[in-house]
């Protein structure tokens, strides 16, 4: 399976990727895991990105780009891979179409979590976090329950900061779902509910894909 996974902050892809990179026995790329790595073993393309970024500037998409094209050519993507994180702009997703038709292994399909804003800022702005040990915290815990320590709201998990995330994200990545909805990849699942339940639907939409 050749997946990219979209949706926005607080829709849980991060969990999602994790049981659908297990279930079709794929690995799941994060562009997060893609820098560290790279900055990690001190490549060239980590050590152009590190420039920007010591700079205090974003790091341009062509970087970004070889850094996720490299990443596809590794023998644990040769069967397939769940890409999460990228492509974030329509740009990226011209040259990862471009990429991987070279490479005659196009995407079979992206699927999208939807979830309304008000789900999104209810759920993330109820999390907590272990002051002492970074844990997350269910809303009704009074302490951590791994060490006891206190608990806080981080501050990007403020409503008024939550809300801006999303408006980023409809501005910048939203368009990406019109983009691979035209070119007939797309496919929205709810992302509202328990996440087994979740997984199942993602498992079941996905299973059409492959007849």
């Amino acid at each position: 399976m050749r997946l990219v996974l979209v949706g926005p902050p607080g829709a849980g892809k991060g969990t999602q990727a994790q049981f659908l990179a297990a279930h079709y026995s794929i690995p799941h790329i994060s562009t997060g895991d893609i820098f560290r790595a790279n900055l990690k073993a001190s490549t060239p393309l980590g050590l152009q990105a590190k420039g920007y970024m010591d700079a205090g500037q974003l790091v341009p998409d062509e970087v970004t780009n070889e850094m996720v094209k490299d990443r596809l050519t590794h023998d644990d993507a040769i069967n397939g891979f769940l890409l999460d994180g990228f492509p974030r702009n329509t740009v990226q997703a011209e040259v990862l179409r471009a990429f991987l038709i070279e490479k005659q292994t196009p995407l079979e399909a992206v699927l999208e979590l939807a979830i309304e804003n008000a789900i999104i800022i209810k759920r993330l702005s109820s999390r907590r976090t272990c002051k002492d040990c970074g844990a997350p915290a269910s809303p009704e815990a009074s302490k951590c329950v791994s060490c006891s320590g206190e608990l806080y709201q981080r501050e990007d998990d403020k409503e008024e900061v939550i809300a801006k995330r999303l408006a980023v994200y409809e501005e910048q990545t939203a368009p990406i779902v019109d983009f691979y909805r035209t070119e007939g990849l797309l496919i929205t699942i709810s992302a509202d509910g328990d996440v087994a339940d979740i997984t199942e639907r993602a498992i079941t939409a996905l299973s059409r894909v492959r007849g």
